[in-house]
């Protein structure tokens, strides 16, 4: 009787597991299914949508499977090139900001003592709870005065000074054993020396980690895109979807498809990375 009960608990915890899985992938089949519909199909099936009338009929699987928005978005359309070397240097660019700054913030904050300590960390994470619309049109202000607005430096910038990798590498760093950064100092090592010999190799899973969250975050940014930069041709792939018309509503499945690539890549691949970042801020002295 027990072990039947087992198995019936087990059956249904897998039958629910497997429901939450359909929700989850039932977007990327909608998206798959759409785009390889003809510009007819996507018509008749979204009327009653554009009509304002009648029940909307999705069938999952095309009458008719065509590859021609695959063809006309990677070979036919230049502009979506450009949008996606846009997000690519957005990216890379708050990457590599938050590498270069956030890092030492957080050695600094973790491993040192000095005036203001128990007031600066505390302002770091509130400003981490801000959302873009609080910060918005202080950043247009500041943006603006500099002269920076309608270049992707107003996106890169404000996105390389985020305090979220101080605070994720702060807990990292504020767990490392005190014995190895005291080892280092008997040996003569200065603190820029203990940073880069200890405290980046021994961060290389926390570095990982943020890599991996600022990509999927910044690869995705619509709000601040749209209001800093007004150039069609400045304009990131998150934003390209806006620009096609019902014409062509067939693009607007494919550049979702394969807008979606490059972030299940990045973190497919540093799935690995993420979790020993996480896991390792269980260090204990």
């Amino acid at each position: 009787m027990k072990k039947a009960f087992q198995f019936i608990s087990k059956c249904l915890a897998l039958l629910a597991l497997l429901l939450l899985a359909f929700c989850a992938v039932y977007p990327l089949l909608f998206l798959f299914g759409g785009s390889l519909k003809s510009t007819q199909e996507l018509g008749e099936s979204l009327a009653p949508l554009w009509a304002a009338d009648g029940n909307l009929t999705w069938p999952w699987l095309p009458w008719d499977p065509t590859l021609q928005h695959y063809v006309e978005l990677l070979l036919d359309s230049p502009g979506y090139f450009v949008m996606f070397w846009n997000s690519v240097k957005i990216v890379a660019g708050a990457i590599l900001g938050q590498l270069l700054f956030g890092l030492p913030a957080a050695w600094a904050f973790a491993r040192w003592e000095f005036a203001g300590k128990k007031i600066l960390m505390p302002l770091y994470i509130v400003l981490m709870l801000f959302p873009f619309q609080v910060l918005m049109l202080s950043e247009y202000l500041v943006l603006n005065q500099m002269g920076l607005l309608d270049t992707l430096w107003a996106v890169v910038l404000p996105s390389a000074f985020s305090t979220f990798p101080v605070f994720i590498m702060y807990r990292f760093y504020a767990k490392l054993p005190s014995d190895i950064v005291e080892a280092a100092k008997l040996d003569g090592a200065n603190e820029w020396q203990i940073f880069w010999h200890i405290g980046v190799p021994l961060g290389v899973s926390g570095m990982m980690a943020v890599v991996v969250l600022a990509f999927l975050e910044y690869w995705n940014l619509i709000e601040q895109p749209a209001v800093f930069l007004r150039p069609d041709d400045l304009k990131p792939l998150s934003l390209y979807i806006s620009t096609i018309t019902r014409d062509s509503v067939g693009l607007a499945f494919v550049a979702g498809l394969v807008a979606l690539l490059p972030p299940l890549l990045i973190f497919l691949c540093g799935r690995r990375y993420l979790e020993q970042g996480i896991a390792a801020t269980a260090i204990k002295d």
